[in-house]
């Protein structure tokens, strides 16, 4: 019959599928041997053969923000974002209704059971780890539907606003008691270099006399108004030894 009604019968029996696409043909019910055909042109019987055609195109879609008891009883917000191919047309086609809906609903399920073994620290530190567990788990249970998982990426982490004044408290003390060990240990060193300042002043008597001629000469450059001139005892000894 489509001898007989040629050319017209090629509108009919003449496909093409895109270098992206695949097509997957059933023969009065069952699946045509050599698998998927395509990319290019192919040929069915009308009303014998039916095919569904299959994007091989990288997809991604959004997990929906999914409630988490952490590990250490800990409740948190985290949603994801999942990216996958088809890899085997045929098994996406006869081995599921949806592939789509069905990775969908578990990447939902996996992402909360797999962070439920985490705590909250784990969780915070640990996302790429927590991610490659993801898609191992994710590839593994769509592999028989002919599915790819490529990545899983965990989006944002949100926690309880109770949880996280707490967390910014628990910051601000130990930043606090780092500054105040960093401010003592300032006040040790500058001690001991004062200290060995002090001795080698001692060891010359001209020394503190030149630091006290530098010093007058750093307040004489700030154009200050009033200036105090400390007198050492040292330059009244002689004074004073004089007039005995």
């Amino acid at each position: 019959m489509v001898i007989v009604t040629l050319p017209l019968s090629l509108l009919y029996t003449l496909k093409v599928v895109q270098e992206y696409e695949r097509a997957v043909i059933f023969r009065m019910g069952r699946l045509l041997p050599g698998g998927a055909k395509g990319p290019g042109i192919f040929f069915i019987l009308p009303c014998i053969d039916q095919y569904t055609q299959v994007d091989l195109r990288t997809r991604s879609f959004d997990v929906p923000p999914q409630e988490v008891l952490t590990k250490d009883s800990v409740t948190v917000s985290v949603d994801a974002v999942i990216y996958y191919s088809v890899h085997r047309p045929t098994l996406s086609v006869t081995n599921i209704t949806d592939f789509d809906k069905s990775t969908r609903l578990l990447a939902a399920t996996t992402l909360r059971n797999v962070l439920g073994t985490k705590s909250l620290q784990a969780l915070l530190a640990e996302r790429e780890d927590i991610s490659h567990q993801m898609q191992s788990t994710l590839d593994e249970a769509t592999d028989p539907w002919g599915v790819k998982v490529e990545r899983v990426e965990i989006k944002d982490v949100r926690l309880p606003m109770q949880l996280q004044r707490a967390m910014a408290a628990e910051a601000e003390a130990t930043r606090e008691a780092r500054a105040k060990v960093i401010a003592a240990e300032g006040e040790q060193n500058a001690s001991r270099a004062l200290k060995e300042a002090a001795e080698v002043i001692a060891q010359s008597p001209a020394a503190i006399q030149l630091r006290y001629l530098q010093t007058l000469s750093t307040i004489s450059a700030e154009k200050n108004s009033t200036i105090i001139f400390p007198l050492p005892i040292e330059l009244l000894k002689g004074v004073l030894g004089d007039r005995k």
